[in-house]
């Protein structure tokens, strides 16, 4: 069945959770199998029932996506902008709306899902400009009276996956970049966040105005996504899988796409160092690596999860840093004084704290934390953990961040540069010719001077190296990932053969 509606059933009993479709062409449909528990991290109580959905949904939203296609691309810069400004002052509309979703569903902390959505509309008002940018060039042949014109086209369906931490930010700029380049898209929002990554887009898409069938949105109970994304690796009508998540994930899907020889573009993980050294001002460089260390619970992929401290500074700087961390209020996420809120799922606190139980037993101490109520695990700030422990060379969801001294810049740069990670770093040192030359050495996509370790600017080439990925946003970037490059040489009067 289809609707015009996203909630199947209107209540005005609250104590009822909603029920939500999924979307394509336009259209809110019922799942073939029903719906799932969307839970809140904070409660553990059912907030929403999804629509669960399989193999036959997501071809029917790849279809839908391939049917739109073709009025999409032809859209001028100017139409399309106009839809990108309409769904901005959607999202300034909605923007409580919107924040209460994301506190609601992923355990973000009222400022932080403020911070998100926020920054969503300036997103959206930026991307808007986008489709006026140069798309070609002219270039000069050896050929006598041939000239070279080079252009970009759009690739077609662009699938993307998107993760829960940054749910409603990285679920737009996902598919934002594809659609300004003239791609239809379809977002398979992860199954921690149907709603915020994935559901609620559609509804600010739909209510914008935007052709059926250029955004779809296809949701997936907990444990079900193989069916779904067996369609998008072997529908020949996808072009491009788009997909911020894990290494791990990562590494599937880049395995699975290769073998339909389909476009891939990853932002992966990261076990991002922040390099203190010792001239740094230690009241300023304690609150950077608090923020870097525990925003949204050290549930971002630039968190910083190893500070490497010069001896000198060592032991005055953890004592400071576990201090402020003591000090950080955790609860409801809901709650505008908040910000450690919980973990994303029971399971998420488990690892976190088999890992920090790991390093202990493995020598190294805990200052702070170490500790979990529900699923709210406290700032961990842990020291001396030897290098065998796996907490300290994979990346760790949550708030917890290694601690070690270094005699130096130089061996501050060879421990930041051993993970295979290259997602972002940073460098606080007062001296910014100093942290300038220390950043040349590091080997990340995104090195912050001066600064947390998290920042998203959208204008911005960031990505990773290594195995953090590939790719690259801002408007350059996107269009290099999204586009194909068409070359084509026209030839001024008759060419000159060897043959009569």
């Amino acid at each position: 069945m289809t609707s015009s509606a996203a909630v199947l059933d209107s209540t005005t009993d609250e104590s009822t959770p909603p029920t939500y479709r999924w979307y394509a062409a336009g259209q809110w449909r019922d799942a073939a199998a029903g719906t799932f528990e969307d839970h809140n991290p904070y409660t553990g109580e059912v907030h929403a029932y999804v629509a669960r959905c399989g193999r036959a949904e997501a071809a029917d939203a790849v279809a839908a996506a391939e049917r739109a296609f073709g009025e999409w691309s032809q859209m001028s810069p100017g139409a399309k902008a106009e839809l990108f400004r309409r769904a901005a002052a959607v999202v300034h509309r909605r923007r409580d709306e919107l924040v209460a979703q994301l506190a609601r569903e992923t355990g973000a902390a009222a400022f932080n899902a403020g911070f998100q959505v926020d920054l969503l509309g300036t997103l959206m008002e930026q991307v808007a400009s986008w489709g006026y940018n140069p798309t070609g060039e002219s270039l000069p042949s050896d050929l006598p009276g041939a000239r070279h014109y080079v252009e970009r086209r759009p690739l077609g369906v662009v699938v993307n996956f998107v993760p829960w931490n940054g749910a409603s930010l990285l679920s737009w700029r996902s598919a934002l970049a594809p659609l300004v380049f003239g791609n239809t898209v379809v977002i398979k929002p992860s199954e921690l966040a149907p709603l915020s990554a994935g559901l609620l887009i559609a509804e600010v898409a739909h209510e914008a105005g935007f052709p059926p069938g250029v955004i779809n949105v296809v949701t997936h109970a907990p444990g079900e996504a193989g069916p779904v994304a067996d369609e998008f690796f072997d529908n020949p009508a996808v072009r491009c899988l788009n997909f911020i998540g894990s290494v791990a994930t990562g590494r599937y899907l880049a395995e699975r796409a290769g073998k339909t020889l389909k476009r891939t573009v990853m932002e992966l993980g990261g076990y991002n160092p922040l390099l203190v050294m010792d001239d740094v001002d230690l009241d300023y460089a304690v609150r950077v690596a608090t923020f870097s260390a525990f925003w949204h619970q050290g549930q971002v992929c630039m968190n910083a999860r190893k500070i490497l401290v010069h001896e000198r500074i060592y032991e005055e700087f953890t004592q400071r840093l576990v201090t402020a961390a003591q000090k950080l209020p955790t609860g409801d996420p809901s709650d505008p004084t908040t910000f450690i809120g919980p973990l994303i799922t029971p399971v998420a606190v488990e690892q976190v704290d088999r890992r920090v139980r790991e390093a202990t037993a493995l020598g190294a101490r805990a200052l702070c934390g170490a500790t979990y109520d529900g699923q709210i695990y406290s700032p961990t700030v842990l020291v001396d953990v030897p290098d065998s422990a796996t907490i300290n060379h994979e990346e760790t969801f949550g708030p917890v961040v290694v601690v070690q001294p270094v005699r130096d810049e130089d061996e501050a740069i060879d421990i930041a540069n051993r993970p295979m990670y290259g997602l972002c770093a940073g460098v606080l040192s007062d001296d910014e010719s100093r942290a300038v030359k220390i950043a040349a050495r590091l080997q990340a996509g995104a090195i912050r001077v001066n600064m947390v370790t998290i920042s998203d600017e959208i204008h911005l080439p960031l990505g990773g190296v290594r195995d953090s990925g590939w790719g690259r946003s801002g408007p350059t970037g996107y269009r290099d990932d999204f586009t194909d490059v068409i070359a084509i040489t026209i030839q001024s009067g008759q060419q000159q053969l060897p043959i009569n």
